[in-house]
């Protein structure tokens, strides 16, 4: 479907909003920074704001973009003989190869990192956005193999897809922060994540195996 008019504007409104904020956090630090200040600077109302961010984390860390369902998503779209935690590692692959923004492998990102680390209320929210995740893969996981959903192999599956998952994000923030560039980051994380592949066994690597039920 061809997008409209109207939701254009409303997508470049949108971009335009958290783009502001987001300058003005680097700039000045995000608890110090208020909507009302992002109105302003991004010339629309406190309401405007409202509309497309719920909260003042949300400018930093949008759901549609950071969300909960990442995983499994993934896990869901995979084809039907690839497992779910090969299915995780390449796309981890394929973002890292194409420095995929969403991962933080672009110019600049550093300052936006930088930013975040030091506000508690967007740590807490990546580390809640990160169990959230692993609890939504191990649904999927349990719905797949027709597993009670409070039978610890699907959940310790997803555990061990969602390790990897914070490891690799881990280190470019790591690398970020220490002012890598993005093609050396990208470099090195490839290789960490070959190692973390080597680390898992056989059966995380292959569940759900063609396994009708776990338990």
């Amino acid at each position: 479907m061809t997008e409209g008019l109207r939701e254009r504007k409303k997508r470049r409104t949108r971009r335009h909003i958290a783009e502001t904020a987001t300058g003005l956090f680097v700039e000045r630090g995000f608890a110090e920074v208020t909507i009302a200040e992002v109105a302003e600077a991004a010339e629309v109302s406190v309401n405007t704001v409202y509309n497309y961010f719920a909260s003042k984390e949300d400018l930093v860390l949008p759901p549609d973009q950071a969300s909960a369902e990442r995983l499994a998503a993934i896990v869901r779209e995979r084809p039907d003989d690839e497992s779910p935690a090969r299915a995780v590692l390449a796309r981890l692959r394929s973002e890292i190869q194409d420095r995929d923004p969403g991962l933080g492998l672009t110019e600049g990102f550093g300052r936006v990192f930088e930013m975040m680390r030091g506000a508690p209320t967007l740590m807490a929210r990546l580390e809640d956005l990160g169990e959230q995740m692993v609890a939504a893969l191990a649904a999927v996981l349990a719905e797949e193999t027709g597993t009670d959903p409070a039978a610890p192999l699907p959940r310790l599956v997803a555990g061990q897809i969602g390790w990897c998952h914070a490891q690799v994000l881990g280190e470019i923030g790591r690398r970020t922060a220490a002012g890598e560039d993005p093609e050396t980051i990208a470099a090195t994380t490839l290789g960490l994540l070959d190692v973390i592949e080597s680390l898992l066994g056989h059966r995380v690597l292959t569940y759900p195996g063609g396994t009708a039920t776990q338990t």
